[in-house]
C-alpha cells in the first residue's frame, strides 16, 4: 500500500482528474451517452493518451469548491471553535463562486451562496429548500473525511459535513451525499473493504440525526423528508448483496452490466432521469463504480502491480467518470475515493501531472495530511 502521505496527494490530484476528465470543458458533463462518450476516447486515443490540463481539460466547479473546503479546514487548522471553520468555509465558498467563469456551477450552489451572510452569528445557516437535492454538498466534501479519518472522529466528520453541505444544500438529500462522501473517503484513508463501507451508513446517518436535531435548526422541515436517503440506500446496497446484514459482503451485479446498461441503471438511481445529479446517487454511482474496479484480479494479500491497478483504474473511470449524467461530480467523488485507497500507483501520470491548480491541490493535501496525522 502506498504511504499516507501519497494517498493524501492522490486523493486531491485524482479528484481533480476526474472532474475534468469527467467534464471534459462541459462536452462530456452534458452527455447523455457513455458509449458516445467511449467512442469519442478511443478516438483521442484512450486514457493513457490524454494530458488533462488547460485550455482542453479545465477543472469545473467541482474542484473549486473541493479545494474550498479543504483550503478552509487546513486554514483553521486545531483551532477549537466550530463556529470559526463553519465561518471560514462559508468565506470560501462565497469566494470560490467568483471562479465559475466557463465553470458551470449549480443553480443550488449559487443560490445558497447568496444567501450565506458571512461575518453574522450562524451566519452559514440558510433557509431549508425544498429543491436542495443536488450533488454539490456530495462533490465537495471528500477531504472532510481527510481531515477526521479516524474512528473516534465520527462525530466531528459529521458536523462539519453537515454543515459545509447545507450552506447550499439544506435538504436531507442534498447534504447526506456530502456526509457519506466525507465517510467513504475516511474508511479509504483507514483501509477498510471497499464492499463493507455501506455497512457504515446507518451509524453515519443516526449521528448525522443527533447532530441536525441538537443544532435546533429546521428540525421538523428536515425531519419530514429525512427518511428518503436512506431508504434509497438500502435499495442499492441490497440490489448489489451489500446490506449491513450481510455477514460476508460481496458484491452482485448484472450479468450485462456495458455501457448503455449502465446508463439505465445509473438513470433508475436519479430523482429526475439525470444520473449523478444528486447528494445520493452522485455517490452511489462513485461507489458503484469501485466497487467493479476493486472487484477486478486480486487475490486476499496479493499485492498489486502497477498494470494491475492501472487496470483498475481505467475501469474506474470508465465507470463512474465517463456516463450519461453528471459524470464530473461522480468523478471527482470517485477519484478522491480511489486516490485515498491505492495512491497513484497505475495511474498514467498524463492524467494528473499538469492539473489546472496542482500547487493548491497539493498544498491542501499536505496540510489536510499534517492536521490528521501529525508525524507522517
Amino acid at each position: 500500500m502506498a504511504s499516507v502521505r501519497d494517498r493524501y496527494r492522490a486523493s486531491l490530484l485524482l479528484a481533480a482528474a476526474g472532474d475534468a476528465l469527467g467534464y471534459r470543458n462541459a462536452r462530456w458533463e452534458y452527455c447523455e451517452s457513455a458509449a458516445v462518450i467511449h467512442s469519442e476516447l478511443t478516438q483521442l486515443g484512450g486514457l493513457a493518451a490524454l494530458r488533462l490540463t488547460l485550455p482542453d481539460w479545465p477543472v469545473s466547479d467541482d474542484t473549486v469548491l473541493h479545494l474550498a473546503t479543504g483550503e478552509g479546514l487546513t486554514r483553521h487548522g486545531n483551532g477549537e471553535s466550530k463556529e470559526e471553520l463553519f465561518q471560514l468555509l462559508a468565506a470560501n465558498y462565497v469566494e470560490a463562486m467568483t471562479d465559475m467563469e466557463g465553470r458551470k456551477p449549480g443553480p443550488t450552489s449559487i443560490l445558497g451562496t447568496s444567501q450565506l451572510r458571512l461575518g453574522q452569528p450562524h451566519g452559514y445557516h440558510i433557509p431549508f429548500n425544498p429543491e436542495g437535492t443536488g450533488c454539490g454538498a456530495a462533490m465537495r466534501s471528500m477531504c472532510i473525511g481527510l481531515r477526521y479519518p479516524k474512528k473516534e472522529q465520527l462525530e466531528e466528520l459529521v458536523a462539519v459535513s453537515v454543515e459545509s453541505g447545507r450552506m447550499t444544500h439544506h435538504h436531507p438529500i442534498g447534504y447526506l451525499g456530502g456526509v457519506v462522501a466525507a465517510l467513504f473517503t475516511s474508511l479509504a484513508v483507514r483501509g477498510e473493504e471497499v464492499a463493507t463501507w455501506g455497512q457504515f451508513i446507518p451509524t453515519v446517518l443516526t449521528a448525522a440525526w443527533k447532530y441536525v436535531k441538537s443544532t435546533g435548526f429546521c428540525v421538523s422541515e428536515n425531519l419530514a423528508v429525512w427518511s428518503e436517503f436512506g431508504e434509497r440506500w438500502e435499495r442499492y446496497l441490497s440490489s448489489r448483496n451489500l446490506l449491513p446484514s450481510s455477514s460476508a459482503p460481496s458484491p452482485r451485479f448484472p450479468s450485462d452490466y456495458g455501457a448503455t446498461a449502465r446508463d439505465e441503471a445509473y438513470r433508475a438511481l436519479s430523482l429526475k432521469g439525470w444520473a449523478g445529479r444528486s447528494g445520493h446517487d452522485a455517490a452511489m454511482i462513485a461507489y458503484d463504480g469501485l466497487l467493479v474496479a476493486e472487484m477486478q484480479g486480486k487475490r486476499p494479500g496479493e499485492n498489486e502491480t502497477d498494470a494491475q491497478l492501472g487496470n483498475k483504474w481505467e475501469t474506474l473511470c470508465l465507470h463512474a467518470m465517463l456516463h450519461g449524467g453528471d459524470s464530473d461530480s461522480t468523478g471527482t467523488i470517485a477519484g478522491a475515493w480511489w486516490g485515498a485507497l491505492h495512491g497513484l500507483s497505475g495511474v498514467p501520470p498524463k492524467n494528473y501531472d499538469h492539473l489546472e491548480y496542482i500547487e493548491r491541490l497539493e498544498r491542501t493535501a499536505e496540510g489536510l495530511l499534517t492536521l490528521a496525522w501529525p508525524g507522517e
